[in-house]
């Protein structure tokens, strides 16, 4: 029976190896989801951004649905390089208690009236990576504010 001081450093040879192809898979797994939920993270950050700098602009007299969309897709795109036909844009506006309905139409919106801008992007438009970490999810903004 071989006593474990009796061991020599050559009958360890090659255990370092086996451990590191052991532990390496899974530690590179949980790096690159650290990296692709720190990128959702972000891009929600700027996806939101997005919505509030839209309605900003919005709630001003003489904007167009078109144009908000139109300046949120370029919004996205100069941020995170995200392409115009991957953003959606939602505009809804409820009217004020005295306004007429504007039929979700920034032309026909009346002081008072509460703009919604919702922003949708894919995440598989701004993924890092090709792996299924969050495949099929949506990455949402919303800002609302009052038209002037």
């Amino acid at each position: 029976m071989v006593k474990w001081k009796e061991l020599s450093k050559t009958d360890r040879r090659g255990a370092a190896v086996v451990e590191m192809a052991l532990i390496l898979p899974i530690f590179f797994m949980v790096v690159l989801g650290i990296v692709e939920f720190g990128r959702a993270m972000m891009v929600a950050q700027i996806v939101t951004n997005a919505a509030r700098e839209g309605a900003r602009e919005a709630i001003l007299s003489g904007s167009t649905n078109q144009a908000i969309s139109d300046q949120v897709a370029t919004y996205l795109n100069d941020t995170c390089q995200v392409a115009a036909s991957d953003v959606t844009v939602t505009i809804t506006i409820v009217p004020h208690a005295s306004n007429p309905d504007p039929l979700n139409n920034l032309a026909n919106a009346l002081e008072g009236d509460l703009v919604t801008v919702n922003v949708s992007v894919p995440f598989d438009s701004v993924s890092y990576l090709t792996g299924s970490y969050l495949t099929g999810k949506n990455l949402v903004g919303q800002a609302t504010m009052r038209h002037e």
